[in-house]
C-alpha cells in the first residue's frame, strides 16, 4: 500500500462492561470510561509509548497489544507499513472485567484503517472490524460494545459475528466498583463447567431476554433480569469479596452482576429510581474491603477516529 500519510491518527475507545448478568458471552455495555491511542508510520522499526495504566507494556515493542492488532488489520488491506509509532494514554483498569484488552485491539484495527486512509474502510469495513478483533479477542461481547457503543448483543450467524446496537434507558447510571487486586480472565474462565442443567440454561435463557427488557423500557425489572445461572456461581470462590458485595447489594434491592470476568462489579442504577450511586458507594464501604467506587454514564458512541 502505497502513499502513507505523514501526520498521526488518534483514536478513542471505551471501557465496556460484558455479560451484564445472564448474557454471557453476547451482552455488552459501553462506559465512558476512555483509552486514546495517536498513531503514524515511521521510515522503519516500532516505537510504543504508554502512560497511565499499564506503562510497563511500552516494552513489549511487537508483542504490544495494540500493535498486534494493527499488523493483523494491515494484513487484511494489503500491506504493512514501513515502521510504525504508537502512544497509548491508558484510563481503563486492567485486568478487572472492563475491556481492556478489547479496547486495545479495536483502538489498533481503527488506527491502522485510519492511516490507511479511503482504500482502509473499503478493505476492512465496521463489519470486518468486529469479526477480525472478536477472532483476536476469542469472543465479541466487549469488542462489540465497544465498536458500536450503548448496548449491544452479539452472536455468531453464517457470515461470522454479527452485533446489534440498542439504545438503553435514558438515566441508565452505571456504577462500577474496583477491588485492589486484579483478576485473569483465564483464570475466571477455567472454572466454568463444560456442561449446566437444562434448568438453568432455561432460567438463564429467561433472564437475558427479560435484561433486554428491563435495559430499554422497564427499569424495574432490572433486579430480576440481572439474575444468572451460568457464570457467576461458578466463579464466586475466585472472587469471594466481589461476590460478597454483589449480595449486599442485590440484598439492597440493587441490580449488581460481575463485570465482566470480573473482579470488579458494575451495578446498573437509573437516575430517579430507585437507589443511585451514593447508595452503591455506601454499602461497598461497609465490606470493609477496599472498593474504588465510580458512576460512570453509558457511552452512546463507541470508539471513534477523533479529528486533527
Amino acid at each position: 500500500m502505497a502513499g502513507w500519510p505523514e501526520g498521526q491518527v488518534t483514536v478513542q475507545v471505551p471501557a465496556t462492561s460484558a455479560n451484564l448478568g445472564p448474557g454471557f458471552d453476547s451482552l455488552g455495555l459501553a462506559l465512558s470510561w476512555y483509552d486514546i491511542v495517536r498513531a503514524r508510520v515511521l521510515p522503519s522499526g516500532v516505537e510504543v509509548n504508554v502512560t497511565g495504566i499499564g506503562a510497563a507494556a511500552a516494552n513489549l515493542a511487537e508483542g504490544h497489544l495494540v500493535i498486534q492488532a494493527m499488523r493483523a488489520a494491515f494484513d487484511v488491506m494489503g500491506g504493512q507499513p514501513p515502521g510504525i509509532s504508537i502512544y497509548c494514554r491508558n484510563e481503563v483498569p486492567q485486568g478487572f472485567g472492563l475491556g481492556s484488552s478489547a479496547a486495545a485491539i479495536v483502538s489498533g484495527m481503527l488506527a491502522a484503517r485510519a492511516l490507511a486512509g479511503a482504500d482502509g474502510v473499503a478493505a476492512l469495513p465496521d463489519a470486518a472490524v468486529l469479526r477480525l478483533a472478536a477472532e483476536m479477542e476469542g469472543h465479541a461481547d466487549n469488542v462489540a460494545a465497544c465498536l458500536s457503543g450503548g448496548l449491544t448483543i452479539c452472536w455468531a450467524g453464517a457470515d461470522g459475528v454479527q452485533a446489534a446496537a440498542l439504545t438503553p434507558l435514558a438515566g441508565l447510571t452505571p456504577v462500577v466498583c474496583i477491588p485492589a487486586d486484579p483478576l485473569l480472565t483465564e483464570t475466571a474462565r477455567k472454572v466454568l463447567p463444560a456442561q449446566v442443567t437444562h434448568a438453568d440454561a432455561a432460567a438463564n435463557s429467561a433472564r437475558a431476554a427479560l435484561l433486554i427488557a428491563a435495559l430499554t423500557l422497564r427499569p424495574e425489572l432490572l433486579l430480576a433480569g440481572t439474575e444468572d445461572f451460568l457464570h457467576q456461581p461458578y466463579r464466586a470462590a475466585e472472587m469471594p469479596a466481589t461476590a460478597a458485595l454483589i449480595t449486599r447489594l442485590r440484598d439492597a434491592g440493587i441490580a449488581a452482576v460481575v463485570s465482566g470476568a470480573g473482579p470488579a462489579a458494575l451495578a446498573l442504577t437509573v437516575a430517579g429510581s430507585g437507589p443511585g450511586a451514593g447508595e452503591v458507594a455506601r454499602i461497598a464501604a461497609e465490606t470493609g474491603a477496599s472498593w474504588h467506587v465510580r458512576p460512570l454514564r453509558v457511552d452512546g458512541h463507541g470508539a471513534r477516529v477523533l479529528p486533527g
